[in-house]
């Protein structure tokens, strides 16, 4: 009887002490709400090469596809909160989706934030045949041939909705969304056979077609220029001033996951932002990597609020929601 007394209490003990600092023990999964090659998905097989080093353990990329990131997140939702499930995720699916999806879960409150990844405006971009040299040019075309005034969209509530409408707001061009089930993807297929005139583009999507002259750059939607591609002014600078909106990523764990792991998986994710072999290759991507005081759980906890309240007018005024 003691033996079996002296054989449960060091189970116990054993137990404890793995769950205070033996993490992680096994291989880790990090739920990627895309496909594979897509912006998402290269940065979390980016980070997640990096932080297997670290870690000492695998960390196996899987995408779940479908319904605009919410099966992905769910499935993090209901993974067990022992920092084997991670969640990666941008402000579509882990914060407008909140607003335009009747969700089982929530993605405030049912997640415990990590860390914030990395930040990329996006790119107005042109086919070649439209017949104009910059971001004025452009609004000026679109007003005047309100039959091309098409917009590509991925969904209610997608960046290509929600830039479309701020667009129209700031400049009086009416758009015709076009839904698209192929994503950016099948979109910049139809700007590069000129079937749509321009679209809102991530950098790691459009500058390799820009560089190559497929298609025209006329601006970027942020208050500064983009590190790899310096000759491509700002909305401020390119006539259309407060036109700003970055696509941020984040890193998240089920809630009730324990603070020492959340600290854990914090540290190694700053560690591998810190890596200079890391930052080249998000850099590649038009990717801008947040200082140091932004690299908190809590910075990532505001940002993902911050970005709900941002959109709910939008998403209220225009009775945007998800069939």
């Amino acid at each position: 009887m003691r033996k079996l007394i002296l054989a449960v209490s060091i189970a116990i003990f054993g137990a404890q002490a793995a769950a205070a600092g033996g993490y992680p023990v096994r291989p880790i999964t990090m739920i990627v709400p895309f496909g594979a090659g897509g912006p998402t998905d290269v940065i979390a097989r980016i980070l997640a090469q990096r932080m297997s080093q670290s870690l000492g353990q695998t960390i196996v990329v899987e995408n779940v596809t479908g319904a605009a990131g919410t099966i992905a997140v769910g499935k993090a939702v209901r993974g067990s909160p022992d920092g084997y499930t991670l969640s990666i995720g941008h402000y579509g699916t882990h914060a407008v989706n909140a607003l335009v999806y009747s969700l089982p879960y929530d993605p405030v409150k049912d997640l415990r934030p990590v860390a914030l990844l990395a930040r990329s405006p996006y790119l107005i971009v042109a086919g070649t045949e439209v017949p104009v040299s910059d971001l004025k040019g452009l609004i000026g075309w679109l007003k005047a041939n309100p039959d091309k005034a098409l917009a590509p969209m991925n969904g209610a509530g997608s960046a290509g909705q929600l830039l479309g409408i701020a667009f129209e707001r700031l400049t009086q061009v009416q758009f015709r969304f076009v839904p698209y089930r192929g994503g950016d993807v099948a979109s910049m297929q139809d700007v590069l056979a000129g079937r749509l005139p321009f679209k809102f583009a991530q950098p790691a999507d459009a500058l390799p077609f820009v560089r190559s002259g497929k298609i025209k750059a006329f601006a970027v939607t942020a208050t500064t220029r983009v590190a790899v591609a310096r000759e491509i002014p700002t909305t401020d600078e390119a006539g259309l001033p407060a036109f700003h909106m970055s696509v941020w990523h984040g890193l998240w764990v089920p809630r009730g996951t324990p603070s020492h792991v959340v600290a854990k998986l914090n540290a190694t994710v700053v560690a591998a932002l810190n890596d200079s072999v890391v930052r080249a290759r998000l850099a590649n991507l038009g990717q801008e990597i947040p200082s140091i005081d932004q690299l908190t759980p809590g910075a990532l906890l505001k940002q993902q609020q911050a970005e709900i309240e941002q959109w709910r007018p939008i998403v209220e005024e225009e009775h945007i929601k998800a069939q």
